[in-house]
């Protein structure tokens, strides 16, 4: 194998040159692991070669000990510690230290990636004593690129995710400060130094709690951090700015005697920078203190007793009349040609106004109301649209009575501004009403105010794509809001529901444009779902319209000739199949004389559809919904339905549709009772089968025990057949234990949570089932009243298990109150 060829390979733009040469890389590796990692590391410290050979070397080996999966990652990082000659370890380690010193600086960062992906692995087993030494001689006695490599690798150490890791960080904190507060300094010339410096810093704050508790380290780092948002370069202020926001995030307690003293002018100053990315994140620092100060405040509401309050100082309040003014000016400083999703200075400032609005209430309102009076009519559309934008953003945190005539004086302003000349201006109002309507809906008077709102809403619905997405939200909030009691006879919605359902037919017919169709369906739904009684016969036409929408999708489907035209065709489908969950949830079992419409529908559209199409999920769930409705009459369609259920049940390939089969086994049984006895033995040999998988995760094995449960609920005695490899999966499943390595996230520990109350529930449904069977003696046994009927009793050999499982529950401090309420169940 000629590696520098295969290497460049590796980077190639050519798709089919790329995977050979990752396919010749991975069989070098599986060949000979030792001698693999030897080359690539050589190549990688070769300072003859070309910089794109060194480059694809080191991507290499950082990708021999990385993974995205848990498993996968424990696997590789484990060939490391057990394949590897220690020899050939040092060896590596030693030509990826010394292509730090490289004059290639994309070598020197490919082999402070590959270092990192080492430490993961070794740090924790207090392995490589001598690294983070080397890593801060180089940074005081190595030449620039040296330097600089180094604080990189730092950085790259600290911001690894791996638990395991950042928990034996702490113990290095001196060595890391002491390395990266030499390269931030203001007296280091190389801004490339002091940039990686700061950067690596901004990385390692959380392991250097030891070193904040020293006034005199802390006083050094927070001169050192303050000085750095004075620097000429600008990655540098960014780098700064960066660290003060996770400075306060970790140390707010510690914060009071620099914000006096220098924080607070110095981020004013940085908000004001014509530098938008140093603005932005000035702005963020102040985004940070409102969420530590709203989470204090909460936290401190619910402490028990004085000493278990946290600091707090006020920070928001005592800086409003100076900050707030900053922000709001901010706000003016829209980009009209940012895509939606851009994060730019003036959507940092609504953040940050939104939070300051939650962290002190009332008090933000006389600085917002002063910007809006003197700009809502503005010559200057960014200043109008900057009013419009702070008035919605105040909504959430002041006092109700406090904002109720300020709205109440402002809506018919608000409504207006829909016609503006702007269209910024005009998407602005809509989710300003948006706002209004999800927050202060009792602010708008259903007489005085309805008719109007909704029109415009309306209006600006149908006047500009870039206003669809705030009118359809502020739609949705406007039905939520307003829909009354559930089930009531009549609700505020009711005089305009016929017009609304109509106008939203309409758009959803008439528009080209996917993402607003999809939307518009969304807020049909909110109008369904929300529909009082008097409107319950608009709802049940409009259906009609819905199917015949949703048949005229079958045949287009042979009409598609691109993936764009598969994916549109796909989310009409997806969208007209959600407007009938919603029909079918809101009319309940007066749904029964469209059931066969319906189902007919679903079952044609099902037989209709390709592999991998995503549209099966959103048809399962109106299934299960018809299902939910009609309970034991839905008994008729199983027949031609079971087959896509067994179907989509036995796709291990496709783990979402086998979810949503699983749940829906459990929906259809719960609603057929004792009537799915025919079908229980397909269904229990697919998820017994579907529990032993190794194709498909963890995740699925609750809600299959779960659905155990369910059965056995509906077939009673029935169940016996299932049993006695039930209970054995059962006892297997409740031996995972929450101590030892295999558990050392926090997915890993809701995982076993949702084991066990999956576990519970089953044997609390099977517990259930067997004494409805007539299996009387059930109660002796758990009562341990006689021995001699132990013997007989279905349940004996699985009591011990069961009532392990509840101690260990009852031992585990992570147990939820859900799991809690089902021992409680069993035992009963």
């Amino acid at each position: 194998m000629d590696v520098n060829q295969v290497l460049t390979g590796t980077l190639s733009p050519d798709a089919s040159i790329r995977t050979q040469a990752e396919t010749q890389l991975s069989q070098a590796a599986d060949a000979d692991f030792q001698g693999y990692l030897t080359t690539l590391s050589r190549e990688l410290a070769n300072e003859q070669a070309q910089p794109q050979v060194r480059m694809a070397a080191g991507l290499a080996l950082k990708n021999s000990f990385t993974a995205r999966d848990y498993a996968r990652l424990k696997e590789v990082q484990n060939r490391w510690l057990t394949q590897i000659d220690p020899t050939v370890k040092a060896q590596v380690k030693d030509f990826a230290l010394q292509t730090l010193s490289s004059s290639d600086t994309r070598a020197g960062l490919s082999a402070a990636q590959f270092i990192a992906s080492i430490a993961a692995i070794e740090l924790p087993r207090e392995q490589w004593p001598e690294l983070m030494r080397t890593l801060v001689d180089n940074v005081g006695q190595g030449t620039d690129q040296k330097k600089q490599s180094s604080l990189t690798t730092i950085g790259f150490i600290c911001e690894s995710e791996d638990q395991d890791l950042r928990d034996s960080l702490a113990q290095h904190s001196n060595a890391i400060l002491t390395a990266v507060v030499q390269g931030a300094r203001k007296e280091e010339a190389n801004a490339d130094i002091r940039n990686a410096a700061i950067t690596a810093l901004g990385d390692s704050l959380e392991f250097v709690r030891t070193n904040f508790e020293n006034e005199g380290e802390r006083n050094y780092i927070m001169q050192v951090v303050c000085e750095a948002t004075q620097a000429d370069d600008n990655r540098i202020q960014q780098g700064a700015y960066g660290c003060l926001n996770r400075i306060m995030g970790l140390y707010y307690e510690k914060m009071r005697f620099y914000m006096e003293k220098a924080l607070f002018g110095l981020t004013i100053q940085g908000m004001k920078n014509d530098e938008e990315d140093v603005a932005k994140l000035a702005v963020e620092f102040w985004c940070t203190v409102c969420e530590e100060e709203i989470s204090i405040e909460d936290d401190n509401s619910q402490a028990e007793g004085a000493e278990a309050l946290r600091p707090y100082f006020n920070f928001t309040r005592v800086a409003t009349q100076e900050v707030v003014p900053v922000l709001l000016e901010l706000l003016a400083k829209q980009d009209e040609d940012a895509a939606e999703d851009e994060y730019n200075v003036s959507r940092a400032a609504y953040q940050a106004v939104q939070l300051w609005a939650q962290a002190v209430g009332s008090q933000i309102v006389a600085p917002v109301l002063t910007f809006v009076e003197a700009n809502l009519r503005s010559e200057d559309w960014h200043y109008r649209d900057a009013a419009v934008s702070a008035f919605g953003a105040i909504m959430e945190g002041p006092e109700e009575k406090v904002l109720e005539p300020l709205v109440k004086q402002a809506l018919p302003v608000l409504i207006s501004m829909m016609n503006d000349s702007s269209v910024q201006v005009k998407d602005s109002a809509a989710y300003a009403l948006g706002r209004i309507c999800e927050a202060v809906p009792d602010s708008i008077d259903p007489n005085e105010h309805l008719q109007t709102l909704i029109g415009a809403l309306f209006g600006g619905l149908s006047s500009h794509p870039k206003m669809a997405a705030s009118c359809c939200w502020a739609l949705m909030n406007l039905a939520d809001r307003f829909a009354g009691e559930p089930g009531c006879a009549t609700n505020n919605l009711s005089p305009h529901f016929q017009a609304s359902v109509q106008h939203l037919l309409q758009v959803t017919e008439s528009t080209q444009d996917n993402q607003f169709r999809t939307a518009a369906y969304e807020v049909l739904n909110a109008f369904v779902t929300n529909a009082a009684n008097d409107s319950v016969h608009i709802v049940a036409s409009m259906s009609d319209v819905i199917i015949e929408r949703l048949a005229k999708t079958i045949p287009m489907q042979q009409q598609v000739v691109s993936v764009e035209d598969r994916l549109m065709l796909e989310e009409m489908q997806t969208s007209l199949t959600s407007v009938i969950i919603a029909v079918i949830q809101r009319v309940e079992k007066e749904i029964a004389p469209q059931a066969d419409r319906f189902m007919e529908l679903l079952l044609e559209l099902l037989k209709s559809l390709g592999q991998k199409s995503s549209v099966p999920d959103t048809v399962f769930a109106a299934i299960g919904a018809l299902a939910n409705a009609l309970e034991g009459d839905f008994e008729k369609y199983m027949q031609p339905f079971s087959p896509f259920l067994l179907n989509a049940l036995n796709n291990q390939e496709e783990p979402q549709l086998c979810a949503m089969a699983i749940g829906l086994v459990s929906d259809i049984t719960r609603a057929l009772e004792s009537k799915v006895q025919p079908f229980c033995d397909q269904f229990m040999n697919s998820l017994l089968n579907n529990l032993r998988s190794t194709t498909l995760g963890n995740q699925f094995k609750p809600a299959i025990l779960q659905s155990f449960g369910d059965i056995a609920q509906a077939i009673g005695g029935q169940f016996e057949t299932y049993l006695s490899v039930v209970g054995q999966v059962l006892q297997q499943a409740a031996g995972i234990s929450t101590a030892g390595e295999n558990v050392s996230s926090f997915e890993m520990l809701d995982y076993i949570v949702s084991l066990r109350e999956g576990i519970v529930d089953a044997w609390s449904g099977i517990i259930n089932a067997l004494r409805a069977g007539g299996n009387s003696e059930l109660l002796d046994t758990l009562h341990v009243k006689t021995a001699n009927n132990i013997t007989a009793n279905l349940l004996q050999p699985y009591v011990e298990s069961i009532f392990q499982l509840l101690q260990t529950v009852y031992q585990d401090p992570n147990r939820t109150e859900a799991l809690l309420r089902s021992s409680m169940g069993v035992i009963g």
